[in-house]
């Protein structure tokens, strides 16, 4: 507290685009997947089966975009997780925020997510979601499963481990909405995610764990060729 202000873009478009777009695939998943488990009647079954399989196959290959979109630019770094400041950043969301305590990790544009959020958003990529889809596919494809040599697979243990799955992708996304108010200001954070500018605090530098030599293989090879013209020149 008592540090200006920056404004800072902060995340990209595409970024805003995968975060929004993922939010209404799941929403509509989750949606007809209750349905067509028979929690309640909306859409009817069939619809809701098809608007269901429609939509995770979207969502799968929006998912493998991201993917390699984390790889060719280097954002991979930014969910590296790490127990720094892990205890920190706990107690402060579980009691320090409420005595109005400053958060023991300042954002920043090179390290957006603290320890907590790390850990987090990387076990939603790379264990709920991938489980999630994988026995979405199962499931779907289930005709095939003779012909591709799966019929070792039990088609109800596939089906109760997506819905399960289901339900942990829901709890994450009441546990993240909560979250998102917790900025300077209620809406803080929701606002980032729609501009993709974010008020940070000025000369925050990052440290060397958070960055985890985060520039990606094309940064540093930019900044070689224009060391490079400027020893030329």
């Amino acid at each position: 507290m008592g540090q200006q202000m920056v404004k800072t873009y902060l995340f990209t478009r595409y970024e805003r685009f995968w975060h929004w777009g993922q939010m209404v695939l799941i929403f509509i998943l989750l949606l007809t997947g209750f349905e067509v488990n028979g929690f309640y009647s909306l859409l009817g079954f069939e619809t809701a089966v098809n608007i269901h399989n429609y939509t995770g196959l979207t969502w799968l290959v929006a998912f493998l975009v991201f993917i390699f979109w984390l790889f060719t630019t280097g954002e991979w770094r930014q969910y590296i997780p790490t127990t720094q400041k892990l205890f920190s950043v706990a107690l402060f969301y579980a009691y320090g925020i409420f005595k109005g305590d400053d958060h023991p990790y300042p954002k920043r544009k090179e390290a957006k997510h603290n320890p907590l959020q790390r850990l987090s958003y990387l076990g939603l990529s790379a264990t709920l979601l991938p489980v999630q889809m994988l026995t979405g596919f199962l499931y779907w494809s289930y005709n095939s499963w003779e012909a591709w040599g799966l019929t070792f697979l039990n088609l109800q243990v596939v089906a109760y481990i997506h819905v399960i799955v289901a339900f942990a992708i829901l709890l994450f996304v009441i546990i993240h909405v909560y979250m998102t108010t917790t900025g300077h200001t209620p809406f803080a954070h929701i606002m980032t995610m729609i501009t993709g500018w974010e008020d940070l605090e000025e000369d925050e530098a990052a440290e060397g764990w958070e960055v985890r030599n985060y520039k990606s293989k094309i940064q540093q090879i930019q900044e070689i060729l224009e060391k490079n013209e400027t020893v030329k020149e």
